[in-house]
């Protein structure tokens, strides 16, 4: 298997994996505070095993030691997590995974504004579009009671970009640094939930399957893939989240999406979709494919 063919599996990997978090998190029937705990702190568990791993094979690993800058990113990544559940909890799985496909986009304007790079008209093109696809699906917020869960995901789009941000602008590897950031959510679960919370949860399995498993393989296969693939091929398959969740959602619970979602989701998808075609088509003409 070339290179390109396997940053290619790692990160559809990874995408068909993160679209079971909602789900996941959702078959738990857990509260808020309690569910974002026992999540987080699964997560740093296997986290901590890891660095610890790491640590006793590879001494001289860079990734165990991020620094200032791991530090502010996992700033940004621990309250993302929050941000994230609380939208879950208070808004339709659609409208977060459409509203949190933004990042991408996010995470460019931050790099005009914070790291002085220059933005292709069709990205500047793409954003406005993308604009008016969450507009339309956070419209209904006021009169349909999701205000809450959409500015929740709005606030997740925004620490993300930040987070990815940050590791542009310094260049350190930040591998671990996601994983070792659900310490910050799960203090905040602890600190939130009713006395003995964790041992209520109607179905654990479901979030330590999630926390345990399909979280870190996600991160990791995200995290390794786009090291072979260009930035368009990889915003394709973060995609995958966006379109399969709401899928997962709708044949577990049953879930509808409203119409304004549906159109909203619609123009966010085939604009990043439009957007990662145009690149892909530029970086072959520059290469003489086409």
């Amino acid at each position: 298997m070339n290179n390109h063919r396997r940053g290619l599996f790692l990160t559809i990997a990874g995408g068909i994996a993160l679209s079971f978090d909602v789900p996941l998190v959702r078959l738990g029937g857990g509260e808020l505070w309690q569910t974002l705990a026992l999540r987080s702190l699964s997560t740093f568990a296997l986290g901590v095993l890891i660095w610890a791993l790491l640590s006793r094979l590879q001494p001289g690993n860079p990734v165990l030691r991020p620094g200032k800058a791991g530090l502010l990113a996992g700033l940004f990544y621990g309250f993302s997590t929050i941000t994230f559940l609380g939208a879950v909890f208070n808004t339709t799985t659609a409208n977060v995974v459409f509203i949190v496909a933004f990042t991408p986009m996010f995470a460019a304007l931050f790099g005009w504004v914070l790291l002085r790079e220059q933005l292709s008209r069709s990205t500047w093109i793409t954003m406005i579009a993308m604009i008016l696809g969450v507009g339309i699906i956070v419209s209904g917020g006021l009169s349909g009671g999701e205000l809450l869960g959409n500015m929740l995901a709005l606030a997740t789009t925004l620490l993300l970009a930040g987070a990815i941000t940050i590791g542009r602008k310094t260049r350190v590897d930040l591998g671990l640094v996601p994983l070792a950031a659900t310490i910050i959510p799960a203090i905040f679960g602890l600190a939130m939930m009713q006395p003995g919370g964790l041992t209520s949860v109607p179905s654990p399995f479901w979030i330590l399957l999630d926390g345990l498993l399909m979280l870190p393989v996600a991160f990791w296969c995200l995290a390794t893939g786009p090291k072979y693939l260009t930035g368009a091929e990889v915003g394709m398959c973060y995609l995958l989240e966006t379109v399969l969740a709401p899928i997962w959602v709708w044949m577990i619970f049953a879930e509808e999406m409203e119409a304004r979602t549906m159109l909203g989701g619609a123009i966010l998808i085939l604009s990043l979709i439009s957007h990662a075609l145009w690149q892909m088509r530029r970086g072959n003409q520059r290469l003489g494919l086409s």
